[in-house]
């Protein structure tokens, strides 16, 4: 699908056309060419239309600098990551490529944004805003940047809540490191993000394309995300910490179980030697015709087995 949005009598007015419109379009007046899953013939159609090269989609995921952006004489081409939600709660990053060539920005994505969706009634309710495509993408980016500082900002309250998690059971326990998996899944993607929009702010601060009053905006926005890897990193920190504090949690439950183990072997020990002294088959034993014998060797094991329970209450051991 192709959406093309053009200033007209000071709006900025979006159409949905087809390849066949696009071909005979006047592109005088158009700011931002927006692409969603676009086909094979809408690709040809806008680099027919526009002399541009656009990114291939097995192009967009190549993860080298040279890859995700790149300038030459005629155009800036971008290809840089924003989270995409799924259903359980997770996010992916998903490529969005940028081309920048004129007046007019084109972007193509093969996913429904929300961004994209908030964005664009931004840019119909506020036109002299965006004056061409470069202040389009200023905009993209700036309002992806503000969403990835939400998500950051809610995951840092999710690891806080977690770390008050009360582990009583095994299911308890469970639980507790799919929490800190799954949190480190998350933490680590937003800060791919982040470092993706890290480089290509930079690289768009060197291009001599970029107005000045967008320089000082990007530079912010470089500010912005740097203080963002900060808090990113700070998770991490976090994370590593509960998971340390969870392994010296079950190392203290296993002490426990291998106490408990260890006194009971101290308290039979001395009764299970007595038995084994009087259950030997030996001819001569001088206990063994004596009518108090059994008795006393009974006596002589529940107190054996007493005794070390009384001195590890009174020494705090049991």
């Amino acid at each position: 699908m192709i959406k093309v949005y053009s200033r007209a009598d000071g709006r900025i007015k979006p159409a949905t056309i087809d390849t066949d419109t696009f071909l005979s379009t006047n592109f005088d007046n158009v700011v931002w060419i927006d692409m969603i899953s676009p086909s094979a013939a809408e690709i040809a159609a806008v680099e027919t239309t526009l002399g541009l090269e656009l990114p291939t989609r097995q192009e967009t995921e190549e993860i080298e600098y040279s890859a995700r952006y790149w300038e030459d004489d005629l155009s800036i081409t971008i290809n840089t990551y924003f989270l995409l939600k799924q259903d359980n709660n997770t996010y992916i990053n998903e490529t969005v490529s940028f081309t920048l060539c004129n007046q007019y920005l084109v972007s193509i994505r093969f996913s429904e944004l929300r961004l994209f969706t908030e964005f664009s009634r931004k840019v119909i309710l506020t036109p002299s805003a965006f004056r061409d495509g470069v202040y389009v993408l200023a905009g993209i980016i700036e309002q992806r940047v503000e969403l990835d500082a939400d998500i950051l900002e809610a995951l840092a309250k999710e690891i806080v809540s977690a770390s008050r998690h009360n582990l009583k059971s095994i299911a308890d326990r469970d639980s507790f490191l799919e929490y800190i998996t799954s949190f480190e899944d998350m933490n680590m993607t937003i800060r791919e993000n982040l470092i993706d929009k890290q480089r290509i702010l930079s690289a768009l601060l060197k291009s001599r394309r970029i107005p000045e009053d967008l320089r000082r905006e990007f530079t912010t926005m470089i500010k912005d995300v740097n203080s963002l890897v900060m808090t990113a990193n700070f998770n991490f920190e976090r994370l590593d910490f509960l998971q340390d504090l969870f392994l010296n949690h079950l190392s203290v439950e296993q002490n426990k179980v291998i106490k408990i183990f260890t006194v009971m072997s101290v308290i039979f020990l001395p009764p299970t030697l007595i038995a084994s002294i009087y259950g030997m088959n030996f001819r001569i034993l001088p206990e063994l015709e004596w009518q108090l014998g059994y008795p006393l060797a009974i006596c002589l094991m529940v107190l054996s087995g007493v005794l070390p329970i009384y001195i590890f209450k009174k020494k705090g051991w049991f």
